[in-house]
């Protein structure tokens, strides 16, 4: 099985700065703020970057923290009052779907080398009219690409997972399964590893208790996990999710192939919150983004941390440089 991940990031190789296509997220959202607060922190020092969004808002929050250099493209603004929204509405939810296209354009254009994107509010997005399942989805549809030929990758220091399913319901997720689907996640996420440099074997999650416990469970493990493994070098499992993901904790696992969404977001965000980066992979081009979402809540208040941002930022320059 082959991705394009490795061979796309090593396009910004010998040709100078890496270019970085930002898109800030919802403009109600904590977004726009941390995108600007990690680039005041000097995380894409080097590197030549463009954010895309509502460009009064991000023109204000970049003179703000003394930001040079870093290039606005304004897709479209929103007014006081949608800004203000204390939630998802449809103009928002228009104008940040406005900024992920503007930004993927420049990098499937050749504009930009990589995409780093803001959080995004799916609610907001599906109230515009548009079918939102994630970011996720909606890129490998604009690369030509199904669902499932990409992998959606968290990326810490202390845990690096790589999910099987990624939006859909429990009950969706157990009859997506399939041996072409683990195979390609433990791929693409071994990839990953290779890259970042970590050595080591890949854990892989069951999909029930106990691992199926020899099919009391459910034969899912037997049937369709561990024929999935066979032939793969360093792969162990299918075991039960709480070893696998202790394991990798431990430091004896590189890496955890995790069955479902919650399965690997839990794991990730209760191991490495503010430092883990969303990565897909697959894709005709690198995307990194941050870990969590648009925090309606403290949008505005100063409270919002740029570190899942840096992480992001300084992740895509790392693979993709």
């Amino acid at each position: 099985m082959t991705s394009e991940g490795p061979e796309v990031a090593a396009r910004g190789r010998g040709r100078g700065r890496l270019r970085l296509a930002i898109s800030a997220g919802d403009p109600a959202g904590i977004g726009p703020e941390v995108v600007m607060g990690a680039l005041a922190t000097g995380a894409a020092a080097g590197a030549e970057v463009a954010v895309y969004g509502d460009g009064e808002q991000l023109e204000e929050l970049a003179t703000a923290r003394d930001l040079a250099g870093v290039r606005v493209v304004d897709v479209g603004r929103a007014s006081p009052e949608h800004r203000a929204a204390a939630g998802p509405i449809p103009e928002n939810g228009a104008a940040q779907l406005a900024a992920l296209e503007a930004a993927t354009d420049a990098v499937l254009a050749g504009d930009a080398d990589v995409l780093v994107t803001g959080p995004t509010s799916k609610a907001a997005i599906e109230a515009a009219g548009t079918r939102f399942t994630g970011q996720t989805e909606h890129l490998a549809r604009r690369a030509g690409l199904a669902g499932e030929d990409v992998t959606m990758l968290f990326l810490g220091p202390r845990l690096r997972v790589g999910l099987v399913t990624t939006h859909l319901s429990v009950r969706d997720a157990a009859a997506a399964l399939s041996v072409a689907r683990v195979r390609r996640t433990a791929t693409h996420l071994r990839e990953a590893l290779e890259r970042l440099d970590q050595r080591g074997p890949v854990a892989v999650t069951g999909l029930n208790p106990h691992a199926g416990e020899g099919g009391l469970f459910g034969r899912e493990d037997r049937e369709v996990i561990a024929p999935a493994l066979s032939g793969i070098d360093a792969l162990v499992g299918p075991l039960p999710a709480e070893a696998a993901f202790r394991g990798a904790a431990e430091g004896r696992y590189a890496g955890v192939v995790a069955m479902l969404h919650d399965q690997a977001t839990i794991a990730s965000k209760l191991l490495d919150w503010g430092e883990a980066v969303n990565v897909t992979w697959g894709l005709p081009f690198l995307r990194t983004s941050v870990d969590h979402g648009v925090a309606y809540d403290i949008a505005g208040t100063g409270r919002a941390s740029p570190s899942g941002m840096r992480a992001a930022l300084e992740l895509a320059q790392r693979i993709g440089a």
